[in-house]
């Protein structure tokens, strides 16, 4: 039980596998000039915690040791212009991505980072917005611009990155393709909203997604396995598609064919969100506020939440992440 200006937390006793997350008592942390605190109810469990909790992702400078990138709950307190700035006022229901100090309950947050919870959402369903809402807008609709009418292709469709990316695109008129790793992952992602979906096990994504679109290509992939993907993506790419590459769970070697680069014009992006500044991710929240909100709001674009846990059982999460049989979010509750 948490005392006066104590919290619950769950923190990293040393590298290594699930069993490593422990309950503990830590200090409430104080928010500094352009910052919130939070009262957390619910944190969203992500791949990164994961590679965080096994030593493979070190924290940016100046941020909490605890692993956790997105939060819900009610703001607890702040500066007014800080408030202001966000739109936001004590006691008001928000969620929150951040750098790191999700798994515990209280969470500092940047003003600019802060989203009011979107009208009829719980606050399970908010927690598990943040990280992969950014990630996709700032990859699929920000760095390889997929417009209305053009093919995305989404590797991995049954992962949280995976559905929020499914959801957006088709929200936003666009047609998706996704691969999974077996049959009922796939109808899964066709239930979502995907148009099409590859059991990459039995199939070839690349020659796939060429015969789904008549020979002419994807516009956009989305690629969180890189490796030898890379080369099969660039082979399946239309002229002037672009390849945008978030994570390497394939590794990070891929052999390309530099002349199709070239003859289709096409551009290949990287990007880690975890380490921009307030400033860019401020910018991501306005258009996610502009943009997606909306389309929650209206039902257009539903959480998928596999499964909860009570926060205690984060080991419990952190095992079923990395088993990869989920379809969606994983979130804690406090």
């Amino acid at each position: 039980m948490a005392t006066a200006n104590t919290m619950r937390a769950i923190e990293i006793a040393q590298p290594g596998g699930p069993e490593v997350l422990r309950e503990v008592q830590r200090p409430d942390p104080v928010p500094q000039p352009g910052e919130l605190l939070i009262a957390v109810q619910a944190s969203g469990v992500n791949r990164p915690d994961v590679l965080q909790r096994k030593g493979l992702y070190p924290m940016p400078a100046g941020v909490s040791d605890l692993p956790g990138l997105e939060v819900a709950g009610t703001v607890e307190a702040g500066a007014p212009d800080d408030l202001a700035q966000a739109g936001l006022k004590i006691g008001d229901p928000v969620c929150a991505l951040v750098a790191g100090g999700g798994y515990a309950e209280r969470c500092v947050a940047p003003a600019g980072q802060c989203l009011p919870v979107p009208r009829g959402l719980s606050m399970i369903e908010a927690a598990s917005l943040p990280e992969t809402f950014f990630t996709v807008w700032q990859n699929v609709f920000v760095i390889a611009r997929l417009q209305p009418g053009e093919t995305l292709l989404v590797q991995g469709g049954s992962s949280g990155i995976g559905v929020t990316a499914i959801m957006l695109a088709r929200a936003l008129g666009s047609t998706v393709i996704v691969t999974a790793g077996s049959d009922d992952k796939c109808n899964a992602c066709l239930a979502i909203g995907a148009d099409h979906a590859i059991n990459y096990r039995t199939q070839d994504f690349a020659a796939e997604a060429k015969r789904l679109t008549n020979g002419r290509g994807v516009d956009v992939v989305l690629d969180m396995v890189a490796g030898d993907y890379v080369g099969r993506e660039i082979d399946c790419l239309a002229d002037d598609g672009r390849l945008a590459i978030i994570a390497v769970q394939g590794g990070t070697k891929s052999a390309i064919d530099s002349g199709l680069v070239l003859r289709k014009r096409l551009v290949i992006s990287g990007s880690t969100l975890r380490p921009r500044s307030v400033a860019y991710k401020t910018e991501l929240a306005r258009a996610l506020r502009a943009r997606a909100w909306p389309l929650i709001e209206a039902g257009r674009v539903k959480p998928v939440i596999h499964r909860v846990f009570p926060a205690v059982q984060a080991a419990a999460a952190h095992a079923l992440m990395e088993s990869s049989t989920h379809v969606g979010k994983i979130v804690l509750q406090w």
